[in-house]
């Protein structure tokens, strides 16, 4: 019993013993239990060990050695040593050079350059058309031509070589990508102007091709007399050429022009290419295919079936701009359905997924994709809906409580009626027909999150498939969702265009030129901005018969003398005018003819503080053949109501009791002298009609009337106006006139200023 005891003791102890003996016995194997004697005169006993010069042994000790080297040698060693402080002469820091843009740093490169061969004879026909359909789709589309007219047409880079010959136009070409382009651009898609070229599908193309492949890809086709190994690409159906390749290429373009001889220049760079990198054109590469189509004679593209037709990238020959557009259209169409039919099947799945979220079914949003509608977090946030029927609305900008549907109002609720019909016939045929009798209410607002909705109550007439019918009321909800926020390219503006500044003065005005010229002194003169100050001296008729005997202006003629020996390098002209009817359209003719067609005006009135902020905006805003800018100055409140047994301030700031942002002005405008003439002249045909129309109409409603500019109106905080009372004029139009009253009006002061006095005058009645 002991025995087994023991030995079921011994098992689990006799590891951990044996261990530690075999770790002692390994330890003292490894000890060397001889002392070696050292000496000082370098030598080791049975060692041959060579001393160093400063008596110390050369090469590394033994872990047990001693070192040869007395104590007091070795203590020196030790000392510290003062290392005298010698100061570096510091060369001049090298300039460094940073690349405009983060993109030319970091070597990033746009995916696809589009060049577009034309001729002189079809740049304005074909040439335009293949501009519209494709240029806002791509980023970068420039069009080669030999010879080229004088007038380039509108929103087209035109590079010219001034050569009629088609093979030294393409080396010309290639040689102009390689000079400007071939670091910016991956790929380089090349297409003749009579070929129609559906922009996405080239784009979807690239975006699946590699950048460092040296490839060759378009239509191919065999050389003419097929003595020639290889294919080249057929330039009716454009080709895409690599930037790779086209790097390949470059030390060799010009043994292309010497020693390759050809009649077509699409085969000429072929040759180049198979010549020189060995790369013949394909039409598929990797699986992704270059589709094409050729176009029959006279074809209408609504009638072409075939697949081939429908896939193709390119379709060439195209005749004329009609055809091209027609082409547009329908590709256009095919692309639309297709994403239609992505939309559905998205919010198919989204419908599929939300049935096992947490909330079930509510947490798919009506529509589905659509962003959910805005959540107010107070009553002051809460959205209101308009009330409209089909020929009244209850919500009108005049402020009146009930007005006539019409306009663009009335377009947009016929608009959603029709969908609102169509959606439900829609739904319920071939069971139900419905017809609409009439829209009983409608209700709409803007939601800022998902856009514009709707609810409407429709009278409907409900038909079966037997003709049995009868009268029902459905309410329906429908949104116009906002589309998807897109970078629209502006022209190029700069900061550096000088202004015309044009202040017209009658008799009343004459009282406030004086703080105008000190204001504008201080902020135009003094800076050298760069403007020009011209004034208009408006007599009537009495006024200008007296005018040498008693002028008017002579004060202020006499004062832009005094600013002028001030100033010397600044010139005041000045320009005297006779009407009965002071009108803006008649000024800006007199001013128009004395300028050039690119001259910048501002117009303003003597009330306005001008300031270079201000000054640079309108450069900003005003967009030559584009854009023209009416700000909203901001008008102090009569002094008398807005600080009533207060004392004024020195300075006015923008708040609510000291003024605010007058809507019904439309006097200050900035735009450019070729935009009122063009628009000018649009409206020559209703003048000689009705020469009133002159005085009926102010700038403002003269260029929304009559021209396709874009008219930018908005607020201008740097634009600052004192309070003054304005004459309205009667002889003017209704519009105008009334404009003008409601003007004063509102310039008198808030409503809780009014109020207050009122209530004071009422109080004072009363005692």
């Amino acid at each position: 019993m002991r025995f087994s005891a023991f030995i079921s003791v011994l098992r689990s102890v006799g590891p951990v013993i044996i261990g530690i003996s075999l770790g002692f016995t390994l330890s003292l194997l490894s000890v060397n239990w001889t002392e070696e004697a050292c000496y000082l005169d370098g030598t080791v006993k049975g060692e041959d060990v060579t001393l160093g010069q400063d008596g110390q042994l050369k090469g590394a000790r033994k872990p047990n050695s001693i070192s040869t080297v007395n104590d007091a040698e070795s203590e020196e060693d030790f000392e510290p040593r003062i290392v005298p402080y010698k100061q570096v002469q510091q060369s001049a820091p090298k300039k460094v050079f940073r690349a405009k843009y983060i993109s030319t740093e970091l070597g990033m490169r746009e995916r696809l350059f589009v060049g577009v061969l034309t001729s002189k004879n079809s740049i304005n026909t074909l040439g335009v058309a293949v501009n519209r359909t494709i240029s806002h789709h791509l980023d970068s589309v420039v069009f080669f031509t030999g010879m080229r007219n004088r007038k380039v047409p509108h929103g087209m880079f035109v590079v010219s070589h001034g050569d009629e010959r088609l093979i030294w136009n393409m080396f010309q070409t290639i040689r102009y990508i390689f000079d400007h382009y071939i670091n910016e651009y991956d790929w380089f898609y090349f297409v003749q102007d009579d070929a129609y070229t559906e922009a996405d599908r080239i784009k979807d193309l690239v975006d699946h091709l590699s950048m460092d492949r040296e490839l060759y890809m378009g239509s191919p086709e065999e050389f003419i007399g097929g003595e020639m190994e290889g294919k080249y690409c057929y330039g009716g159906f454009g080709y895409l050429l690599s930037r790779t390749l086209l790097l390949r290429l470059q030390p060799f373009l010009e043994n292309c022009r010497n020693d390759i001889l050809s009649a077509r220049p699409d085969e000429w760079l072929g040759r180049c290419i198979i010549d020189y990198t060995t790369t013949n054109c394909v039409g598929e590469y990797e699986g992704l295919h270059y589709h094409h189509y050729e176009l029959g004679k006279n074809s209408d593209p609504s009638k072409e079936q075939s697949e081939q037709f429908q896939k193709a990238l390119t379709v060439h020959p195209v005749s004329d701009p009609e055809q091209m557009y027609r082409l547009h259209r329908y590709f256009t169409e095919i692309e639309l359905q297709k994403t239609y039919d992505e939309i559905a099947k998205l919010q198919a799945e989204i419908k599929n997924v939300s049935v096992v979220a947490f909330e079930g079914n509510r947490s798919a949003q009506w529509p589905v994709g659509i962003n959910p509608p805005f959540e107010p977090k107070s009553r002051f946030e809460v959205l209101k809906w308009e009330y409209f029927t089909e020929k009244e609305i209850y919500s009108c900008v005049d402020g009146s409580p009930k007005c006539e549907l019409r306009g663009i109002d009335s377009m947009d609720v016929a608009d959603v009626i029709d969908i609102a019909m169509g959606e439900l016939n829609k739904k319920y045929k071939p069971v139900l027909h419905l017809k609409k009798q009439q829209l009983i209410n409608g209700y709409r607002r803007f939601d800022p999150v998902r856009g514009m909705e709707y609810t409407l109550d429709l009278q409907l007439e409900v038909v079966n498939q037997k003709g049995h019918s009868r009268s029902i009321t459905k309410r329906v909800h429908l949104v116009r969702p906002l589309s998807r926020i897109e970078i629209i390219p502006m022209p190029y503006v700069t900061e550096a265009t000088r202004i015309h500044i044009i202040i017209p003065l009658t008799l009343q005005d004459r009282s406030y030129i004086n703080h105008f010229l000190e204001v504008f002194a201080s902020n135009a003169f003094e800076t050298n901005e760069n403007s020009i100050l011209t004034l208009l001296f408006i007599y009537d008729p009495v006024e200008a018969q007296q005018v040498n005997q008693n002028d008017i202006f002579a004060s202020v003629k006499t004062q832009i003398n005094t600013y002028e020996r001030k100033y010397p390098t600044v010139k005041i002209p000045w320009i005297s005018v006779k009407t009965e009817t002071p009108s803006q359209i008649k000024f800006m003719d007199i001013i128009s003819k004395k300028h050039p067609v690119d001259t910048l005006f501002f117009l303003a009135n003597v009330n306005t503080n001008v300031n270079s902020e201000f000054l640079n905006r309108c450069r900003m805003n005003s967009i030559n053949n584009w854009q023209v800018f009416f700000p909203i100055h901001f008008q102090d409140y009569n002094p008398d109501v807005a600080y009533h047994n207060q004392q004024r301030p020195a300075t006015v700031d923008l708040v609510k009791d000291a003024g605010h942002f007058d809507r019904k002005s439309f006097e200050e405008a900035c735009f450019y002298n070729s935009d009122y003439m063009a628009t000018r002249t649009r409206m020559v045909a209703d003048v000689q009609e009705n020469e009133e129309i002159l005085e009926t109409l102010d700038i403002y409603d003269m260029f929304v009337k009559y021209s396709s500019l874009h008219v930018f109106r908005a607020v201008e905080p740097a634009l600052h106006q004192q309070y003054r009372h304005q004459t309205c004029n009667p002889r003017l139009s209704e519009d105008i006139y009334h404009r003008c009253v409601q003007s004063n009006l509102d310039g008198l002061g808030s409503r809780s200023q009014l109020a207050m006095l009122l209530f004071e005058q009422e109080q004072g009645n009363s005692t």
